[in-house]
């Protein structure tokens, strides 16, 4: 285990037309995939979480890393983090603490810096999502039949009944990013995302906070030769504001921005 801040953002050449996108080699075995966890203010949630991640069931042949990058929280988070190693002794952890809080991108893009397996998955800390659905993520890229997989919260798997308007938003931030795309996900938004590393070594993220998932998926859309990129149902455990929901309306218009930006730059 490692517990040390980080210095300044990750910063990766951006994809070239003429690059290879697939390294590992479609006949390479994958071997490791890191699980990549960003977290603020989450004391109430990140153990169970954690102990969740570790007894997840992987495909045949993976084993696991679990990169957590605290973003500066305030609350007992960091102290919650530090025990982690102690309780799960045969896990391998790489825990960050960050000086500054800099948003979710920021966190994610410091945890891809560190991750060492051939597959990277995102999972966010709060207990929103289902670590039991990580087979059908990582089955596709295990497959060699994707690049990329998008996990999705509208497409019959169960979820948890909330906010009507968070959800017409989803669908709307969705059906704007598939416009400036070409792409037909059913939501963009999700946090469960897996790539092989090296279609991640190869893009760099700019946006520090929730901009990560419009921004991602623009770049994605934008590589070249065309990544394949799977969907696949996941349940959905959302929270409400009470129980510590972060995101709002002005993350929507944000997203917005982020969308058009990344339509026509880097």
């Amino acid at each position: 285990m490692s517990t040390q801040p980080l210095e300044s953002p990750l910063a990766v050449p951006m994809i070239a037309d003429n690059d290879n996108p697939l390294d590992p080699k479609p006949t390479q075995t994958l071997t490791k995939v890191s699980v990549v966890i960003p977290v603020y203010n989450e004391e109430a949630t990140i153990q169970l979480l954690i102990g969740l991640v570790v007894k997840a069931p992987l495909p045949a042949g993976l084993t696991r890393e679990i990169i957590v990058v605290n973003d500066c929280s305030k609350d007992k988070t960091r102290q919650r983090l530090d025990e982690l190693p102690k309780l799960f002794p045969e896990v391998e952890f790489k825990i960050f603490h960050k000086p500054v809080n800099e948003g979710k991108g920021a966190a994610l893009r410091d945890g891809f810096k560190h991750s060492t397996g051939d597959v990277v998955l995102i999972q966010d800390a709060d207990l929103e999502y289902d670590p039991t659905d990580y087979p059908k993520l990582l089955q596709p890229i295990v497959d060699n039949k994707a690049d990329v997989v998008y996990g999705s919260r509208f497409i019959g798997e169960p979820h948890r009944v909330l906010y009507y308007y968070h959800t017409v938003g989803n669908k709307f931030l969705t059906w704007m990013s598939n416009v400036f795309t070409n792409l037909n996900l059913t939501d963009m938004e999700v946090c469960y995302k897996v790539f092989r590393k090296s279609v991640l070594d190869r893009i760099q993220i700019r946006c520090n906070r929730f901009g990560f998932e419009p921004e991602i998926t623009a770049k994605i859309a934008k590589y070249r030769p065309r990544l394949r990129i799977y969907e696949v149902g996941v349940a959905y455990y959302g929270r409400s504001y009470e129980e510590g929901k972060k995101i709002t309306w002005k993350d929507g218009i944000k997203a917005i921005l982020t969308i058009i930006r990344f339509r026509f730059s880097d």
